[in-house]
């Protein structure tokens, strides 16, 4: 019996690369036909009911409007062209939908290894009229092997270590009122703890990754050569 594919649109990218559009990024009935795996038949009700949301006028459906304006002032058109200049960086993008949606208060959950990283952009944030707050990921210094950790688990076993503590980085920005928050570097597992503890809306700007200087996505691009390592090798978590 042969195995079904699993549901996944990553799968689609053999069709743009062939096609330079798929079945969702063209006209009904006009583009490439939809692969056996996509999941937007079985999930058709999801979506028109997920779309319907944004017919409204809560906050849900004005965040979704501003961001579709903010996605098309990210370009330029190029006059007697059908092609498309991309004119603003991640920076510029936040401060449009800010500004748009008329936020004032923004709140940042900031690594302790980005401080410098997080005064800028707040100098940036304070030139454009906003009012930034900025929560750093060990505030309170307490001791990491209060969570039951042992002292080879710390980056410097035998020195003092504070533990990251992104719950109270939430709960600080909400009770000072944040309208929306931004994480810059915060850990993988800590940024979803202060997404789920967050009042206010919350976007990344800076994704922690030691190795690439904070640049993920370079090592998807590396994967022919340097990272390939990753599809054929299982990742070794060094025994306790």
């Amino acid at each position: 019996m042969k195995e079904k594919k699993p549901l996944s649109c990553s799968s689609c990218s053999t069709v743009w690369d062939k096609c330079g559009e798929t079945n969702c990024w063209a006209e009904p009935d006009q583009g490439p036909a939809k692969p056996a795996y996509c999941p937007s038949d079985p999930h058709a009700d999801i979506i028109v009911k997920s779309f319907a949301k944004y017919a409204g006028d809560d906050e849900d459906a004005r965040l979704a409007k501003v961001a579709a304006r903010v996605e098309g002032l990210c370009y330029q058109p190029i006059p007697g062209s059908d092609a498309v200049n991309a004119r603003w960086n991640r920076v510029e993008d936040l401060l449009a939908l800010c500004k748009l949606m008329e936020y004032k208060k923004i709140g940042i959950a900031t690594c302790i290894g980005l401080l410098d990283e997080t005064k800028r952009l707040s100098d940036i944030l304070i030139a454009q009229g906003f009012e930034p707050y900025s929560a750093c990921c060990k505030a309170g210094s307490i001791d990491k092997l209060k969570l039951d950790l042992k002292e080879s688990d710390k980056v410097r076993p035998g020195t003092f270590e504070p533990a990251c503590n992104p719950i109270a980085q939430a709960e600080i920005l909400n009770t000072e009122g944040m309208d929306m928050n931004v994480i810059m570097g915060l850990c993988v597992g800590h940024d979803m703890l202060f997404n789920k503890y967050s009042q206010a809306p919350v976007t990344t700007l800076v994704v922690k990754d030691r190795v690439t200087g904070h640049n993920p996505v370079s090592v998807l691009y590396g994967q022919n050569f340097y990272y390939k390592r990753l599809q054929k090798q299982p990742l070794v978590i060094p025994d306790e």
